[in-house]
This record gives structure tokens, sequence and C-alpha cells, in this order.
């Protein structure tokens, strides 16, 4: 929704709206119900049921929002993952494709929806697109793109790896996979890694539905999910490394959450605050890599701050942008 125009084609919303835009919402789209001691097997029988919340304001809230924009319209390009449940495959959105194929220049509202649908918490999504030269609509049976890409660095990669083989003329001529002209900041959204939650002794007596939910965690999605986005951020890592650039690589991640903070949607208004400051005071911690031995965060001597790596890489596509516009201008 960052990426969403509003009425002068400037974006719908600056970073630093998204803290308001939760603590207003937050209640809303996960609505709390008092705890008790039934609450436990309320719980259990609600993921029997059906998904834990009915999305209807969500849905309505990205709706009002983003009225009839489509992906083509954005301010920036973006990338957006999401799965058909039908087809059992990844969907890739993307600005660059939709300008060119209408039948992937879905609604931003309809790829909001279904990238924020994670399996158990909210209702699949379904919506078609139509074509201008005679095809037949496209059908989208699509869920929450966290499994397949829970951290779409690749993606993003792999998107832009193939726009510069089709030579496009956003980009600088050359080998589509010089990864030495690329500058990547990956933002994760916490993890409760070194909690220590699971352990194989506890694991080894679960059943199906222990899996699905224990503690009220979901245990088979969390190891899911987990495993997605680390072996994602471990082969960035080793990548960069491996071409002597690893500073173009930026990932900012807390792997130290407990409780409350590492929840999907305990969006009480302590713990959004919790997270916000938890955000704050990351900005302000060493830059961080993972150590591919332990899948811990470690902090790397002489790098700075998360928040002076951000001001460095801002500064450079500042200059990049400057040098593109001056050649652009001068040809």
């Amino acid at each position: 929704m960052l990426a969403a125009p509003d009425e002068n084609n400037r974006p719908l919303f600056a970073a630093k709206d998204l803290t308001t835009f939760y603590l207003e919402n937050g209640p809303k789209i996960f609505p709390q119900k008092k705890a008790g001691l039934l609450t436990p097997l309320r719980n259990l029988l609600g993921l029997v049921r059906g998904p834990k919340y009915d999305g209807v304001f969500l849905h309505d809230k990205i709706k009002s929002l983003t009225h009839d924009v489509r992906v083509a319209d954005t301010v920036t390009n973006v990338i957006v993952p999401a799965f058909d449940v039908k087809s059992l495959q990844p969907i890739i959105f993307s600005t660059y494709e939709a300008k060119t194929d209408t039948l992937k220049n879905a609604h931003l509202s309809d790829i909001c929806i279904s990238t924020s649908a994670a399996p158990t918490y909210f209702p699949a999504h379904f919506f078609k697109t139509e074509a201008t030269d005679g095809r037949p609509p496209r059908e989208y049976h699509l869920v929450d793109g966290g499994v397949a890409a829970n951290n779409p660095t690749m993606v993003a990669m792999s998107m832009l790896t193939k726009e510069v083989h089709r030579r496009n003329p956003n980009f600088n001529a050359g080998s589509p996979t010089e990864y030495t002209n690329y500058l990547i900041i990956s933002v994760g959204t916490g993890s409760a890694k070194q909690a220590e939650k699971y352990t194989a002794e506890q694991c080894a007596k679960w059943g199906l539905i222990q899996w699905l939910y224990n503690g009220g965690f979901t245990p088979i999605i969390d190891i899911f999910s987990h495993a997605s986005s680390d072996m994602v951020d471990i082969h960035a890592s080793i990548l960069f490394q491996a071409l002597h650039c690893e500073r173009k690589y930026l990932r900012i991640q807390d792997d130290t959450l407990t409780g409350n903070a590492s929840s999907v949607d305990i969006a009480t208004k302590e713990n959004m605050e919790s997270l916000i400051s938890i955000g704050q005071e990351l900005l302000n911690k060493p830059v961080a890599r993972v150590n591919i031995d332990t899948g811990l965060y470690e902090s790397c001597e002489g790098e700075g701050t998360n928040a002076q790596s951000l001001a460095d890489f801002a500064k450079q596509l500042s200059d990049e942008r400057k040098l593109r516009k001056s050649n652009l201008n001068s040809n």
C-alpha cells in the first residue's frame, strides 16, 4: 500500500504513517476476545471451523484506500508474491509485467487481500482479471505468498534478473547476473528463534491437532515460514559474500522476540506499542548477518548501525537517480 498513488500521484502513505495505521486499525483487523479458562479450547474449535478472522474489515479498509488502482499504476515498481491453491503454484505480481499483460494487471486491492490471506487466519481470496485482446479471463485462487516466499528477497532478485535479460531500458545493459550492481534491503518481521519454543521431546508426542495449535501458536506454520525465510537469507548472504559485496545486502531482522511480541495477531495497544519500540531499537543496533552454522544473527564489526546503513543506501540510490536523470537530459 506504500506504493499506491494518491490523487496527486504521490505515495498514499509515508512509511512513518504505518505505525499510526496499525495502532488505529490493528484491533479491528485482529479483534481480540477476552481470555478465560476456555480460551484454548475456543481457539482450537475456531481453527477447526474456519479461518480465525473473517477479514471483512481488512478487505473493506484496503478497498476504501486503493479504490480502482491497479498494479500497473503504482508509484514505484513492486513485486508481490501470492500462492494459487487451485494450481498449486506461486503467483508473482509485478508492475513490469502488469504494464505489458492485462491479465496480470490486477487491482491492487485484490493483490493486498490475497497476500495477507495467511492460512488459518484469513480466508483465501478469489478474483478474475480481464484481457483487452480477446483472451479468456484469468482466475486467481490465492493465499498469502508467504507460504512460498516468506522472505521475498530472491523473488525480487529473480524478477529483476528477468527484466535485465529482457533489456528493459530502466536497467543498464550488462549480464543479468551481475549482482554486484544490486542493492538489497531485506526487512524481516521478527522471529522467536532464540526463545527456543519447541523441542524434539515435545514434538515427538504431537498429533495433527498439536502441530496445528499449541499454546496459542501454530507450530507447523511457524516451522515452515521460518524455514522458507531463513533459507533465502542464507542463500543471499552466501551469494553476496562470495561476490565480495556483502555490504550490498542488508538484512534487518530481530530474532530475539518472545511472548506476545512473537505472535502474528495479538493486536492490543500494549503489544503494538512494544513492537514499535522493538523496531526503533533495532534501527540503532549494529548491522548483523546470519551465522550459517547457528542460524543466529551476529553483529558485523565496523559496519555501523542499521540506521547508518539505511542512510548510506538512500544516498547511493539518490546519487544513482541523479546520474540517470543527467544521462537522460544529455541524450
